[in-house]
């Protein structure tokens, strides 16, 4: 009573919003440790929400910090409390519990408030329940990791400070000595530090090179309670007494920083820790919004831009368009509402950060998206640059002298030719990167096609499409080249390009068709619509009668004559499509840019459709097999007129009626209430017990029967018969023993 007398006032030192308190320096003065010099000790406690930890402070050094009530489970501290102990110059943090409901998976002040704890205290209370060792994130390991690798990386790499990790295990049963429960925790935290990234010059580095490791239990507080106040109480004298033998603040854990200034050093050790992004990990939600909210824009700004187009072209042509700017207006509000609809759902800071970003890339369209001439403005630009310069170096020149410009001119000249030359080859980049788009597009349907409904001239669809969205596109390409003022040289580098990235696109389409996934999914309903439906598209039933092996192999040929049309890029008569992509491939033969499928791939792929169709035809037959041994109508009409007699005598007779009638109704409710099963569950049960039961009852009965029975004693194999006795008068004349 006399410790709860004497407790000391206790200060939120950082608030559940990361805030750092400005009333340390009065709590200390108040606490009575602002002139202690290096004569006090600091300690923190780290563990799950609701596991004690403040009841646990309170045993240990006589602190008054909120508890959970017993009724409740709720978080009751919130970020990190400070008071002083008992008896002792020992400043005491409650930390905010992890894993709590209140924050879900919010983790980033838990990382912190860790943190914190361990980069300031001397020894850190580590309080865990019996059942959680052996667990990684009942155990805080996940956390522990995190906060260990930035602890080394911010505070330890320069000097090396030891702290004291000190475990207690709460609701301990004696089931599991300490000793085991002390190798696993010790074991788990060797395996965690050995998979953390270490600063260079640190990689041997091990966990007892910075930590001491002890370990001790407390019993269960409600169970026990007498129990767990005399080992708490035996505890404490660890903490409170120096000369306890196994005194925990031990000189090399100090850290060395005077009482008076503790505040400017834990403020500004906080205020690293706030402001350091390995610690700013983000959650699952935020990553998953990160991700959608990308990808909701990216939709979004292509079907703006596609809204666009149509006024740009009319733009480019020199037409005035009448009302512009409340159709440019309605294209964006309709944009940013797309974008508000479909991203609004998800974490609120990153969609608003998203929908920031996506405005401005909105705006800059359409502010960015007029029409310019690239040759004009690299000559307005070229012109204003060196009258420029011309104006500034003719201010220089003193008359009457032989002082010229003239070099410093040509030479300005060549490096603003230079300049434009780099950017218009970064525009025509641009330009074709946009125009390859375009061509994955356009190419996309009838690859997919032609791949779907295969046929002989599949190819001479694919390349007609190919070579009219590609002269499209180089058409697109010269037009804007030649308004960037570009050489012929470079427009025909520019054209050869984009003659190649186009090839590579085809190609890349058609090889993701090719793939055999797709070609065995193809070439099967392929079959299928020849083997399973008839000319008309009509599904066919298949009857005994029908030619069924005829329509297979039919099939099935045509369907393998497929492959080798697939397998090379050839046109219907036999050529090779002309494609002008000169240098396009080095170090590749002609013949193998037209190659798709090669011989073992065929192999392969009509193996598999072999196995395939081979299924299906073994299915069509299993069904005819089927119906061919369905039973007859005749046999109905047969067992009618044989079974007339029995059938009218159950009618008349009562009994036989009424006990048809209950078995009807009863069959009728079981199929009503799907109750068959469980009656089956029922039966089976019942029957297996009364097997069981009879087993058992049998073996007793043979045991009884066993022992009721005598059993003769077997004479030794060596022992002498003994003599029988027989009187004269039992004798015959011959002197044999009479019958």
């Amino acid at each position: 009573m006399a410790e709860e007398q004497h407790t000391y006032p206790s200060i939120q030192l950082i608030d559940g919003e990361k805030n750092f308190t400005n009333d340390l320096p009065s709590f200390l003065k108040t606490s009575g440790l602002a002139d202690a010099g290096f004569n006090y000790n600091m300690v923190a406690v780290f563990g799950s929400q609701s596991t004690g930890k403040s009841t646990l402070l309170n045993k240990l050094f006589g602190t008054d910090f909120a508890t959970m009530a017993e009724a409740q489970r709720r978080q009751t501290t919130k970020g990190i409390w400070m008071s002083r102990g008992v008896d002792s110059h020992c400043l005491v943090m409650d930390v905010e519990g992890t894993d709590g409901r209140e924050r879900g998976d919010d983790q980033d002040f838990e990382r912190k408030s860790a943190l914190f704890s361990l980069a300031t205290s001397e020894v850190i209370i580590v309080n865990l329940w019996e059942h959680q060792v052996g667990l990684y994130q009942g155990a805080n390991m996940g956390l522990l990791k995190t906060v260990l690798e930035v602890n080394l990386q911010l505070f330890q790499k320069e000097k090396r400070e030891r702290s004291m990790l000190f475990f207690v295990i709460r609701d301990h049963v004696g089931a599991t000595p300490l000793k085991n429960l002390a190798d696993t925790l010790t074991a788990d935290l060797q395996r965690l530090w050995a998979s953390i990234s270490k600063p260079e010059g640190l990689e041997e580095s091990k966990i007892e090179d910075y930590f001491n490791m002890e370990f001790t239990t407390l019993p269960h507080k409600i169970l026990m309670p007498e129990k767990f106040d005399e080992e708490a109480a035996q505890l404490r004298e660890r903490f409170v007494t120096p000369t306890n033998s196994g005194f925990v603040f031990r000189k090399e854990y100090h850290k060395r920083i005077p009482a008076d200034g503790l505040t400017h050093y834990t403020s500004s050790i906080w205020d690293q820790i706030v402001h350091n992004k390995d610690l700013d990990l983000p959650t699952q939600q935020q990553l998953l919004a990160q991700y959608r909210c990308d990808e909701i824009s990216n939709e979004t700004i292509n079907k703006f831009e596609d809204a666009l187009l149509p006024l740009q072209q009319a733009m480019q042509s020199g037409k005035v368009l009448e009302g512009l700017g409340p159709q440019m207006s309605i294209i964006r509000k309709s944009a940013l509402e797309s974008f508000d609809h479909e991203a609004s759902r998800y974490h609120r800071e990153v969609y608003e950060r998203s929908l920031r970003q996506f405005s401005d890339k909105v705006t800059a369209g359409i502010t960015g998206k007029t029409n310019y001439d690239f040759a004009a403005l690299v000559r307005d630009a070229s012109e204003s640059a060196i009258a420029a310069f011309r104006t500034e170096a003719e201010s220089c020149c003193i008359e009457g002298t032989s002082w010229t410009f003239d070099e410093e001119l040509q030479v300005l000249a060549r490096e603003i030719a230079a300049v434009a030359s780099r950017m218009r080859l970064e525009e025509m980049k641009r330009l074709a990167t946009r125009l390859e788009k375009k061509i994955k597009q356009e190419l996309d349907e009838p690859i997919l096609l032609a791949f779907k409904q295969p046929k002989e001239d599949m190819w001479d669809k694919v390349m007609n499409a190919f070579e009219k969205t590609r002269s499209e596109a180089e058409l697109t390409f010269l037009s804007k080249a030649r308004s960037f003022n570009s050489s012929e040289e470079e427009q025909d580098a520019g054209v050869g390009e984009l003659r190649k990235h186009a090839w590579t696109v085809l190609r890349s389409r058609i090889d993701e068709e090719a793939t055999d996934g797709n070609l065995s999914s193809n070439l099967r309903e392929y079959f299928e619509d020849r083997f399973r439906y008839d000319e008309d598209g009509v599904p066919r039933v298949w009857k005994p009668s029908d030619d069924i092996d005829s329509k297979y192999r039919d099939a099935r040929n045509e369907t393998l004559k497929l492959i080798p049309i697939i397998s090379t890029i050839r046109l219907s008569d036999g050529s090779q499509p002309s494609v002008d992509i000169a240098g396009s491939e080095d170090g590749v033969e002609p013949k193998d840019l037209f190659q798709v499928l090669s011989a073992s791939r065929q192999r392969d792929i009509s193996d598999r459709f072999r196995r395939a169709a081979d299924a299906v035809y073994v299915e069509a037959k299993r069904s005819t097999i089927s119906s061919g041994a369905s039973i007859p109508i005749w046999m109905y009409g047969l067992m009618v007129a044989l079974g007339w007699n029995e059938f009218i005598a159950v009618l008349r007779n009562p009994v036989y009626f009424l006990f048809l009638a209950l078995l009807a109704a009863g069959a009728y409710t079981v199929y009503s209430l799907n109750l068959g099963g469980p009656i089956e569950r029922v039966s089976r049960a019942m029957i297996g017990q009364v097997v069981d039961i009879s087993k058992e009852k049998l073996r007793e009965w043979i045991v009884e029967t066993k022992e009721a029975i005598p059993v003769p004693i077997r004479s030794d194999v060596h022992s002498v018969p003994k003599p029988v006795q027989v009187e004269m008068k039992e004798l015959d004349e011959d002197g044999k023993r009479k019958l």
